[in-house]
């Protein structure tokens, strides 16, 4: 049985490994698919849904979830699609994307496929669905796969898990609002990093953010501060909680919102409530920060646990 399904864009990445070099690493990426090895480096039982194209790029993908032991029965090969690519580089502001992925099989993602081309047990059996506004951005068609999937996962009884990921240079500001919105009230638990919140939201103060989100019909939030921490609020009339950030040697933050998600799911199926998860995936997105791409960085549980105890936590 698989507790974790994640669907979406999976993508290889070059990522810069000084700021001005002519150097890129080759990585993997894909922010659910960073989602699902996440996941999967914590133990949970994960498996993945979408297209590739059938090239180098996507044979390297199914090599990398093979690795990770995330189930690729829910991964199509599409001779018609490409697998998409992107490309990272740093300066003094941060680190930068650049993105090859207009028309790529991802992209051609149908809830057709969900009927007739993914196994029905890998959803029926599942307990938590993964999907982003990337996933919903990239094409008409691959937003409504999503939809189809949400729906899915609801008739079998299963919670779904919801980072917005806003990407403003895939689609017009106004239908990223009105679909993010519609999201957020079919999750059970939404991913936002400020940025997204205020872009989406028109606010700037987090615990007006948060406010914005449970308007809309959000269960529980956790608004991710980059530097700052988390601030997690399970419920909306519930107390909210500041989770600080951990002081680490940052080189790269590429992933790490994503790490933050997959390790948080991955917790709950063990059992884990909330804020305890919390405080793992806050941990682990922060040391996914100190190596370059992201997926190399990703912890395992120990290394987690090593930095909770530094600090202080069990």
């Amino acid at each position: 049985m698989t507790d974790i399904i994640a669907l979406g864009e999976p993508m290889i990445e070059f990522n810069q490994t000084q700021p001005g070099d002519s150097h890129y690493l080759q990585g993997f990426g894909g922010d659910t698919s960073n989602f699902a090895i996440a996941a999967a480096r914590q133990g949970a039982s994960v498996g993945y849904i979408t297209r590739i194209g059938d090239d180098a790029f996507g044979r390297m993908l199914i090599a990398l979830w093979e690795r990770e032991q995330v189930e690729v029965s829910g991964v199509i090969v599409d001779p018609q699609g490409f697998t998409a690519a992107y490309f990272v580089t740093h300066d003094a502001e941060g680190h930068h994307f650049s993105f090859l992925r207009a028309g790529s099989a991802a992209s051609r993602m149908t809830p057709v496929d969900l009927q007739q081309r993914v196994p029905q047990s890998l959803i029926e059996q599942a307990r938590f669905l993964h999907v982003s506004g990337i996933s919903q951005a990239i094409s008409s068609s691959a937003c409504d796969t999503v939809f189809a999937a949400i729906d899915a996962i609801r008739v079998a009884g299963g919670s779904v898990s919801y980072d917005s990921n806003l990407r403003p240079g895939l689609w017009p500001i106004t239908r990223a609002r009105a679909v993010i919105g519609e999201t957020i009230a079919l999750s059970d638990y939404f991913f936002p990093s400020l940025e997204d919140g205020q872009a989406l939201s028109g606010k700037h103060d987090a615990e007006a953010v948060l406010d914005w989100c449970f308007a809309r019909g959000a269960k529980a939030v956790l608004l991710k501060l980059g530097g700052e921490g988390v601030l997690v609020a399970p419920s909306a009339h519930a107390r909210r909680v500041l989770i600080p950030a951990h002081g680490v040697a940052t080189v790269d933050a590429t992933g790490a919102g994503d790490t933050f998600a997959g390790t948080f799911v991955a917790r709950l199926t063990a059992g884990d409530d909330l804020l305890v998860a919390a405080r793992h995936a806050n941990a682990a997105a922060a040391l996914t920060t100190t190596g370059y791409g992201a997926v190399a960085p990703i912890p395992t549980p120990d290394a987690v646990r090593a930095l909770l105890g530094s600090n202080g936590h069990s």
